[in-house]
């Protein structure tokens, strides 16, 4: 019998995928919505298609194929096989299966893992996955699955588990959710990037070139040392195009708002003649502040894989009844 040093040699990676969360939906409905193919295949960012394929007997192991599409017009196809699932006398359901594809893309050899559907005492089903896998292509695909496809493999499957929650317990529609999800990550992007280009190209690159000094010295609030303002303004604008894309609360979202709105009323008052300029901060203001609304507006009720436990008995950062209150 080989060893956890053997088999990470002969393609295993790291520490297999744990993901659990508590649904306040019956067992029933849990069970049907992620058994059935095509309702599976809704909330699930993994897989783009699941098909079962016919079975002799309703006994027999239940063959399927899936496929995931990776971008730019390239998809992943797999096989897979789960067993009959077993239902224990206290009402615990666990489904297991084994999955693998051969595709030339695919960084996953073969793998297997469970679903395990426990009945909590007040109400509601604990659901939990755990599941592991071979990687391909030798060392490189093991360091490539340990640095980045394993967190983001765990990240996923934590994020759809949510989601399932959000449409079985508060009825959003996964769609909804990815769809929700997608502008509030464009919109806090394009805050990011404005932040981070205001304060280091016109700020920290070419400050003379740009414009920057002299408003600064048309202002009169800093004689001397406009030059050292400009930098802290150029740093703290970069600081903050961090702070957004990490954070993104509501708070610190209308806090970057007001700050926006402050600087550029401070240009434009110094400076009149900007607003006639092609690309004035007027423009750049009111494209900030409508990317502020989206993301202020998607940003609750947004699933996330922070609301899932990633290892046995440890606590999620986001309490689920906390977040129902």
């Amino acid at each position: 019998m080989s060893g956890p040093r053997d088999r990470r040699r002969a393609g295993g990676a790291g520490r297999p995928i744990y993901v659990e969360i508590d649904v306040a939906s019956d067992m029933e409905a849990l069970w049907r919505h992620t058994q059935q193919p095509k309702l599976h295949e809704r909330w699930d960012l993994r897989f783009t298609e699941i098909d079962y394929l016919p079975k002799t007997s309703p006994e027999d192991d239940q063959d399927f194929l899936y496929l995931t599409r990776i971008g730019f017009g390239l998809s992943i196809r797999g096989t897979g096989k789960s067993r009959a699932p077993d239902v224990a006398a206290d009402g615990v359901r666990t489904s297991v299966l084994a999955f693998g594809t051969g595709h030339p893309l695919s960084l996953i050899g073969r793998g297997g893992g469970y679903w395990r559907y426990s009945p909590l005492p007040d109400g509601g089903v604990r659901f939990v996955t755990r599941f592991d896998y071979r990687t391909r292509f030798g060392r490189a695909g093991s360091w490539l699955d340990r640095l980045l496809f394993r967190p983001l493999f765990g990240w996923a499957t934590a994020w759809s588990f949510d989601a399932l929650r959000l449409w079985l317990d508060r009825g959003v529609p996964p769609e909804e959710s990815l769809l929700r999800a997608k502008l509030h990550a464009l919109s806090v992007a394009v805050l990011s990037l404005c932040w981070a280009y205001a304060g280091l190209v016109p700020k920290l690159l070419y400050p003379a070139a740009s414009g920057e000094l002299d408003l600064l010295r048309a202002l009169g609030w800093f004689p001397g040392i406009e030059p050292a303002i400009n930098v802290a303004l150029g740093i703290s604008e970069l600081l903050l195009a961090g702070i957004v894309a990490l954070r993104r609360s509501p708070g610190l979202l209308a806090a970057q708002a007001i700050a926006l709105c402050a600087l550029t009323s401070g240009a434009m008052a110094t400076s009149p003649a900007l607003v006639y300029a092609p690309f004035n901060p007027l423009v750049l203001a009111m494209l900030m502040l409508a990317a502020t609304f989206v993301a202020i507006r998607t940003r609750k009720g947004l699933p996330s894989a922070k609301r899932c436990r990633r290892r046995p008995g440890s606590r999620s950062d986001t309490n689920i009844k906390e977040e129902r209150a």
